[in-house]
């Protein structure tokens, strides 16, 4: 089948409809006689010819029944009517139920309008329903409205009512009727369409008002839509809420300026109240269309299946809408592959002809040959998915172009896992000439891709050449690292000082291999180092470490005072030794480390810090030795610091220290001012200033005297302050007491005499009884408690008197 031409200009918009040209037994009937019209029904096709014979085809043409007459018959039943008429019939439209027993109708067309019913015997009769205005050239029958036209207009039947509900006269009466025919379509039950020359309307029947009817028919018609057309109307068909308009095109040659005739149109517009607007328009190649006219064209639809016929007397084209293939053909025509891939991939259960992968692949070759080489490398992700022989096929493809670089970053390492040598001619290629996007590759792959050992000495090969290569190191240790050559990859990292030596170590327990490398870490990053090996003492000793770093003092120290630092315990051993180090590497934390120390010897420790003449932790181990007269001389000979010399006396909390001070600061005057400042509190103050010479000046001693009075007035202010607090507490306290003493104790059989231990309330309760209760809650039959002494007529509780005489001193008598 041929397939009909669209407009010569090749249009960027994607065509609504598709176009093919009926064949078979069509041709077969155009090459003898001309067509001269169809009626499609029940996915069948009634062709009429010039010479009034009539085919019956399927949808594909082939011919099923030829008739001579016009003739109706069951395709699936045995009743058959046929007629023979006096005039050459042009039209005929059967009952859209015509299955149905009460439907077996059909109207036929020519210079009258005839009705024609079965009888209840099984007869046919006949009945004008209209003539006498010319022939009649079409008719549509949709529900129980017939549409018809002649040469004065468009009537209506209601087939139910009998009556004819309308009359729309053509509008253009300069054109010839048998030469621009009128087309009649039915949208839906209630809507007609009407084209006509250049005019198009569309047309609602509606039920008339009870109160307007009179002797009008019970329904009505109104124009809701009407405009005009560049060109002659040859058919019209419904598409949803859009139209099909089959058009006659008469054309001007630029050269002779004569009119002929042009290829016919076919065009989807949306009606709008006034005007239409173009949706789409296709120019159609039929045979003999230079010598058509538009009388010779018609358009035919069949309902449900969106199928449109155009008839020609030559030819009859097919015209369907597009579906999600012939969408997808358009794309790739156009080359938009990734619309195409993405139209797919939504419909993929509704497309029959095209394949997902097949669209991939044309997309993947279109980006090749266009250059865009990342681009068609990433998509391989996603279109190739887990078929391995399809990614090993793309990437000697890639391989053949020069650009497996650009396709290595998406290559598949788990599901699916390509061949090792895929790998290694990628890894060969990057090694060859970008070491940088080699190690990348080795740390994003897992080693079991490719065969390790094969790279490691490709990577060996090229170290000879550049035996210094950071990149080419560090990437070999990695190798090392999965084929699980351990030293070797460490003693790599020990060399470029890389960060990762630790992590190699840590995850591959490596401690027995670098016992003799302590040195070598501790140069690398000693922090880090030394966290390792205290993290790891079980594995690594103590011992051994300090041993390993003996000629290393710095670092010796740097790991002793961490180990210090996490467990003052640990390496006591080391103590001794860790003077001397602090001394030398640290000295601002000898000072906290000595305090801290429970194994530090003292007297080493006075002796290196006297040599180094360091005054603060010399003062600090005589105080701790007990010498704290000569410390305190240290301060003040050696420090000139009276405040500290102060702050330590307080510390030491010693009256001759106190003594000893005034003694060496009462010939000093700024000596003098910085106790008259700070003694008050620790010493009477009027024993400083007895001593002070007559005529001697002190700096601010005015200020310093209005100090200490202001501290003894605050002194004296504090207890006064306390003294009313105290008072105010012990009031509140007695009156709380007074109160819950006041309060009434609970007596009942469970309580016992703590004296004979027998239930203090008798099992008879009408006899006499009589029971002591005391505040402290204890309880006595009274005969129990012993009798009040001569120097106090007070009874106490036996128990708790005996411990204090307090709070259950008093007592609670009951009787009965």
């Amino acid at each position: 089948m041929a397939e009909a031409e669209e407009q010569e200009e090749e249009s960027e918009e994607e065509p609504k409809l598709k176009y093919e040209r009926l064949s078979n037994g069509v041709t077969e009937i155009l090459q003898k006689d001309a067509a001269s019209c169809m009626t499609v029904h029940d996915k069948f096709l009634a062709l009429g010819t010039h010479y009034g014979k009539v085919y019956l085809l399927d949808v594909q043409g082939n011919i099923t029944q030829k008739f001579d007459v016009v003739q109706v018959f069951g395709l699936y039943s045995g009743e058959e009517f046929h007629e023979t008429f006096d005039c050459p019939i042009k039209i005929i439209a059967v009952h859209p139920h015509f299955v149905r027993s009460s439907c077996k109708q059909f109207v036929t067309g020519g210079k009258k309008l005839l009705l024609f019913e079965r009888s209840w015997m099984n007869r046919w009769k006949s009945a004008v329903l209209h003539e006498g205005e010319g022939n009649i050239r079409s008719v549509k029958w949709r529900g129980h409205l017939i549409a018809w036209a002649n040469n004065m207009g468009v009537k209506i039947f209601d087939i139910i009512s009998k009556q004819r509900i309308t009359n729309v006269p053509r509008d253009d009466i300069s054109l010839r009727p048998d030469m621009y025919p009128c087309s009649l379509c039915w949208k839906d039950n209630v809507t007609l369409i009407i084209g006509w020359g250049t005019s198009v309307k569309v047309c609602s029947v509606k039920e008339r008002h009870a109160s307007e009817m009179r002797d009008l028919p019970s329904r009505y018609v109104e124009i809701v839509s009407q405009f005009e057309t560049e060109f002659y109307i040859s058919g019209l068909a419904p598409l949803c809420d859009q139209l099909v308009v089959l058009s006659y095109v008469k054309e001007i040659s630029e050269k002779t300026e004569r009119e002929y005739c042009a290829r016919p149109r076919l065009d989807i517009i949306q009606p709008l109240s006034e005007t239409c607007e173009e949706i789409s328009s296709d120019a159609l190649t039929v045979r003999g269309f230079q010598e058509n006219e538009c009388r010779d064209y018609h358009l035919e639809y069949s309902e449900g299946e969106s199928l449109f016929y155009i008839v020609s007397p030559r030819d009859v084209v097919v015209a369907k809408e597009r579906d999600q293939d012939d969408h997808i053909d358009w794309l790739l025509e156009k080359k938009k592959y990734e619309e195409a891939l993405m139209a797919a991939e939504i419909s993929q259960k509704n497309i029959k002809r095209h394949k997902i992968l097949d669209i991939g692949l044309a997309y993947i070759n279109h980006l090749v040959e266009r250059g865009d080489y990342d681009i068609a490398a990433r998509k391989c992700q996603k279109i190739l998915g887990k078929n391995a022989a399809l990614w090993e096929y793309e990437v000697y493809k890639f391989k053949e172009i020069g650009q497996l670089k650009a396709i290595s970053p998406y290559l598949p390492r788990g599901d699916p896992v390509l061949k090792p040598l895929i790998y290694e001619m990628i890894l060969h290629e990057f090694l060859e000439s970008d070491y940088e996007g080699f190690a990348t590759l080795i740390r994003e792959w897992p080693g079991d891709l490719y065969n390790n050992s094969v790279i490691v000495q490709a990577v060996r090969d090229h170290l000879k050449k550049d035996s210094q290569n950071k990149t080419l190191l560090k990437t070999l240790a990695e190798l090392y690292t999965y084929d699980k050559n351990y030293g070797n990859a460490l003693e790599i990292y020990l060399t470029l000082r890389h960060k990762d030596v630790f992590q190699l170590i840590h995850k591959h327990n490596l401690f027995s291999s670098i016992k003799d490398k302590i040195v070598l870490l501790m140069d690398f990053d000693s922090e880090k180092a030394v966290d390792m090996l205290l993290d790891n003492e079980d594995k690594i000793s103590i011992k051994k470490v300090v041993e390993e770093l003996e000629d290393r003092p710095e670092l010796q120290h740097v790991y002793l005072h961490k180990l210090f630092k996490r467990d003052h315990h640990k390496g006591q051993r080391y103590h001794e030794k860790q003077i001397s180090l602090y001394a030398e590497y640290d000295r601002p934390n000898l000072l906290p480390f000595l305090r801290d120390s429970t194994h530090c010897p003292l007297e080493k420790a006075l002796e290196i810090c006297q040599q180094r003449n360091f005054v603060e932790e010399t003062v600090y181990l005589l105080s701790r030795m007990g010498n704290s007269r000569s410390a305190l001389k240290m301060i003040m000979e050696e420090l000139h610091d009276v405040d500290k010399a102060i702050e330590f006396a307080k510390e030491q909390d010693d009256g001759e220290l106190w003594e000893d001070l005034i003694l060496y600061s009462i010939d000093k005057p700024p000596f003098i001012t910085g106790l008259l400042n700070n003694i008050g509190t620790h010493v009477d103050p009027i024993l400083l200033i007895h001593r002070i010479k007559e005529g001697m000046e002190i700096p601010n001693l005015r200020d310093s005297l209005v100090k200490i009075l202001q501290d003894y007035n605050l002194q004296i202010l504090l207890r006064e302050g306390c003294k009313k607090i105290l008072v105010a507490d012990s009031l509140s306290l007695l009156k709380k007491m007074h109160r819950t003493q006041m309060k009434g104790v609970l007596v009942d059989e469970e309580n016992i005499c703590e004296s004979c231990l027998s239930p203090i309330l008798p099992s008879d309760a009408a006899k006499p009884f009589s029971v002591v209760v005391f505040h402290c809650r204890h309880m006595f039959h009274k005969e129990c408690l012993p009798m009040p002494s001569m120097n106090s007529a007070a009874q106490f509780c036996n128990i708790c008197s005996a411990k204090n005489r307090g709070p259950g001193s008093a007592i609670l008598e009951m009787k009965k």
